[in-house]
């Protein structure tokens, strides 16, 4: 646990400093470009998502007939483990990853369920996994649960395999609590950090996010590199935007790369290639 407490005071104080700076940056950043150089920055760091009870065999190869256009690809297909076979199938050539997700939504506390999804999903040709924390148990004063879900799920995914962990930050509330579990994750071998399952409100906020960053930079300057993924309600261009500028303040204009930043969502594609014509 001592990489919690080396990360604790330079956090606090630099988020304080940057947040006071993030609503005019990000005016200024959005000014400088035009709606279609917005659309093909948000292209790229869309992980095309569809987690819905109705999902269906027709309606995930709609989805995945999205995912590749002629100004560019999606980062990731995101769906439900069972529709993995399927969208390898519909996505064979285009280069876009598979994502399936993991303890969800509910962040259950069970590790060894939690880790079997994972592995299973890796197995079924997954190349990334989104799973839920067990916000529920951190919330409870049990941290050593949530180390050990991450843990054992990253060792699930393998050498190749990508582990994004969900937070659901909304439900955690505090600043405080966001921020332990962002580094609880770090500590479990996170590759990305996510904001919400979309499942409950709030979902994503500018603010959780900007706390999840302070994680990531000071997990950065420690030589561990780690991802954002901003995730629930954000279907409009300018909502994406407003994450990705602050990203971008953060870590440098095009710091946001499919490797290092995602946005979840489903309805963002039809606005984002609306502006590409």
């Amino acid at each position: 646990m001592a990489y919690f407490e080396a990360c604790r005071e330079s956090t606090r104080t630099e988020m304080a400093r940057r947040m006071a700076t993030v609503p005019v940056t990000r005016a200024v950043m959005s000014t400088q470009r035009t709606e279609s150089d917005l659309a093909r920055r948000l292209l790229g760091l869309i992980d095309l998502t569809s987690l819905n009870p109705s999902d269906t065999e027709a309606s995930v190869t709609a989805l995945a007939a999205l995912a590749s256009t002629p100004a560019g690809r999606v980062a990731a297909v995101c769906i439900w483990p069972r529709f993995i076979d399927l969208a390898r199938r519909c996505l064979e050539g285009t280069g876009v990853p598979i994502a399936a997700v993991a303890n969800f939504p509910a962040g259950a506390n069970d590790v060894t369920a939690a880790a079997a999804e994972t592995a299973a999903a890796i197995a079924a040709g997954a190349d990334e996994v989104d799973v839920v924390f067990p916000y529920r148990a951190m919330l409870a004063g049990d941290d050593a649960t949530g180390l050990a879900l991450v843990r054992a799920c990253r060792a699930a995914c393998g050498e190749s395999g990508r582990l994004k962990v969900i937070l659901e930050t909304g439900q955690l509330g505090s600043q405080e609590r966001i921020r332990h579990a962002s580094e609880l994750a770090v500590e479990g071998g996170a590759h990305f950090l996510k904001t919400s399952t979309g499942k409950t409100q709030p979902a994503a906020t500018l603010p959780a996010a900007a706390v999840m960053l302070e994680v990531i930079a000071a997990a950065k300057r420690r030589g561990i590199t780690v991802g954002l993924k901003a995730s629930g309600g954000l279907g409009r261009m300018a909502d994406a935007a407003a994450y990705l500028d602050l990203y971008e303040e953060r870590f440098g204009p095009g710091s946001a790369t499919p490797a290092s930043f995602r946005i979840g969502a489903s309805s963002l594609i039809t606005p984002v290639l609306a502006a590409l014509g």
